[in-house]
This record gives structure tokens, C-alpha cells and sequence, in this order.
């Protein structure tokens, strides 16, 4: 499996000092974030050694997931950015109610239903600019004070806010940052806020040889899914050896649509689809 961007990697069991450090209080290295790794360019990707399969930890499912996109960075309102945002939330509109989320009703429980779901808005924030490099912690603050403020609808069980970063920002989290381990994560703030965090692809390691919104729709793709059914990582559905969804099957892409999409893991049919 490609390289995290934290030391300890969330792919195996937390150990005893791991488990012991959590209880210590808030820690950076043994935080799991789920990334989308670097493209492997022309070497093919490793082959599990392990058999993936994913198994349910009782924690929280975006049933219903309600996508609320953030542009954030003066550079969206400016050529050419400007006109890739309407077709990211067409991407959204048509994703969320897609065969894909279909596809993630084989993960729904008893009592927690994967349906689909809907992008309830959209913004574009240039207060306070992200600057040229901004990391994981302020971009939770940002996200928690433009809620506070109302500028960002309140946090619901179902709420997924995608912050989208545009060229020439990097995001840094865990002492790695975009295009140098990552292109994308997910993750949860205090287990109840949940965000993906989408660096723009600016580089070939997040291109993979694919046009610049080919790259984000497979990439967006990849995040949405383990973010609606691993929303806390760890937590949701989770293979100790292969990660999330999206993680077993990283850069094998589709068309479904107009779009290009990641193909995702199935535990029903044993392979990515």
C-alpha cells in the first residue's frame, strides 16, 4: 500500500502504547486520516498482500449525505477557476444521485440505511485566505468558526462539507503534505463534524495522466465514498490490512456518466467495482 502521511499507519491494529497515548490526551501521531495517495505513474500498483475485506466497527454512516462545497481561496473567483466550479457541484449533483451511492447500500447495517443523497449548497470564501501553504489544524478552525459565525449551514448527521483548495496552495497535515504524499483525505472533527479536504491537482502524482478535473471528479469520488461509509476513520468500514473503500482500490477509475470516478471496493463481489 502507498505511504501514509502519518508515522504510525492506521492500516494495522492500534497497539497498546497507541491506545495509551489517545487516553493521554489528543494526538497528531496516532490520528488515522484516510488519504488518496499519490498516482504510482507508470509502476503498477502492489497488489494487496492480505485479501481486503472490509468489516463493520458500530461506528456512524452517512445515510443520506448531504455535500456542502467550499471553494476556499481568492483564486476561485478569478479565470480559469472560476469556471471549474460549477462543474465540481455538477459533478456533485449527479454523483449523490448516481448508481454509485447505489452501489454503497451493500455496507448499509440494520439499523443505518446508505441511500442517496444530495449537495445542500455551495460558497465560495476569501476571509481569511488560506495562504500558500495551510494545515489540516486551521483548516478544522476555519471550518468550525464559519459555522459558529452561520456562514456554513450547522453540522447534521449527514452533513459532509468538501473544501476544495485552489493552485498553488499546499495543504499539509501530519508532517506530510499534497502532491508530495497525498491528494485528498477525509476526516472528523471531535468524531461529529465530518470534511474532506481536496488540494487541487497541480501536480503528476495527483494528475495520473488525466486532465486536471478528471483527476479531482476520481479523486472527489474516492473521498465521498469513505467518507459516507467510514466517516470517522477507523470506525465506520474498515480493513486493518487495506484501509477504506476507496483505499483498496486507488487510481482504477471508470466513467459513469460524463465523469471520471474511482472504482470502489465490494465485499459482495470480492473485487473493485
Amino acid at each position: 500500500m502507498p505511504s501514509k502521511p502519518r508515522r504510525k499507519t492506521s492500516k494495522r491494529p492500534k497497539t497498546k502504547k497507541a491506545k495509551k497515548a489517545e487516553k493521554a490526551g489528543p494526538s497528531e501521531l496516532y490520528h488515522p486520516i484516510r488519504i488518496v495517495p499519490l498516482h504510482p505513474g507508470t509502476a503498477k500498483a502492489a497488489a494487496p498482500q492480505v485479501a481486503p475485506k472490509l468489516t463493520y466497527r458500530n461506528g456512524p454512516l452517512l445515510t443520506a449525505v448531504q455535500v456542502f462545497t467550499i471553494f476556499w481561496g481568492a483564486a476561485w473567483n478569478q479565470a480559469p477557476q472560476d469556471a471549474l466550479l460549477p462543474k465540481v457541484n455538477q459533478f456533485f449533483d449527479f454523483i449523490l444521485a448516481s448508481q454509485l451511492l447505489d452501489q454503497l447500500g451493500e455496507y448499509s447495517t440494520a439499523s443505518l440505511k446508505i441511500g442517496r443523497g444530495s449537495r445542500t449548497g455551495t460558497i465560495t470564501l476569501t476571509t481569511p485566505a488560506p495562504g500558500k501553504t495551510v494545515d489540516d489544524s486551521a483548516i478544522q478552525k476555519f471550518l468550525q468558526q464559519q459555522i459558529s459565525a452561520g456562514t456554513l449551514p450547522a453540522s447534521t448527521a449527514n452533513s459532509l462539507y468538501f473544501v476544495f483548495l485552489p493552485p498553488g496552495v499546499t495543504v499539509t497535515q501530519g508532517g506530510s503534505a499534497s502532491c508530495k504524499v497525498f491528494c485528498g483525505y477525509h476526516d472528523a472533527i471531535n468524531n461529529s463534524v465530518f470534511y474532506a479536504v481536496m488540494p487541487y491537482p497541480g501536480c503528476a502524482g495527483c494528475l495520473g495522466g488525466a486532465a486536471a478535473f478528471d483527476a479531482l471528479t476520481s479523486t472527489t469520488s474516492h473521498e465521498l465514498c469513505e467518507a459516507i461509509t467510514d466517516p470517522i476513520p477507523g470506525q465506520g468500514w474498515y480493513d486493518d490490512n487495506n484501509g477504506e473503500i476507496g483505499d483498496i482500490c486507488a487510481w482504477q477509475t471508470r466513467t459513469l456518466g460524463a465523469y471520471t470516478i474511482q472504482l470502489e471496493w465490494s465485499n459482495a463481489a470480492n473485487r473493485c467495482l
